[in-house]
């Protein structure tokens, strides 16, 4: 038994009834945020190799891998995947009707993991808050969109779809975090020079 189903291939099959990998956001708007992740990614790696002062390599670390992933889950629509996964899981083992509880779970586990990240980030930066503290935020903002798409409340949700200047707050709220890593990441670099 594999997670309720007789076979791995058997999962697969019933994730691949709700998820495929496809072009997730093809609007100019998806394209055009995963370029501004490619840009960060880009600007992280060129802190960790120079070494400018002051920055902190752990947290530029792990700006690189997460543009990376977001990059890549901003068009593959990981996280719809997951969604697939755990409703499949659910039917196969017998508490799909439950399945609120175990919702609710995951997204608390979430906030708190985000939390305690934010919170630890913010106490091991203390010496390098100044430097690093426009990615931080970002990092923050980044994450608040995260959450805010996957906890998914539908007043919630049908705010940040609204839009301003015909573009969704979706990607004002999402490239905002973005920028201010990028502005961050840019200012490390000259001053490094």
């Amino acid at each position: 038994m594999f997670f309720g189903f007789s076979s791995f291939s058997a999962l697969r099959a019933c994730i691949a009834h709700d998820w495929t990998p496809t072009i997730g956001d093809p609007e100019i708007t998806g394209w055009l945020t995963v370029l501004s992740y490619l840009i960060c990614l880009l600007l992280a790696l060129r802190v960790l190799f120079r070494r400018p002062a002051g920055a902190a390599r752990g947290l530029w670390l792990t700006i690189a891998v997460l543009m990376a992933f977001l990059a890549v889950n901003k068009q593959l629509d990981l996280q719809t995947a997951l969604t697939a996964t755990g409703r499949c899981m659910a039917r196969a083992q017998g508490w799909y009707d439950n399945r609120r509880l175990v919702q609710l779970a995951f997204i608390a586990g979430l906030v708190l993991g985000v939390v305690i990240t934010l919170v630890w980030a913010t106490k091991i930066l203390r010496g390098h808050m100044r430097r690093n503290g426009l990615a931080l935020l970002g990092l923050a903002v980044l994450c608040g969109f995260v959450l805010v798409r996957a906890v998914g409340f539908h007043h919630v949700d049908m705010l940040i779809s609204a839009d301003f200047a015909n573009v969704g707050y979706n990607f004002w709220f999402e490239n905002a975090g973005l920028l201010l890593i990028a502005i961050n990441a840019v200012v490390l670099l000259r001053r490094g020079r």
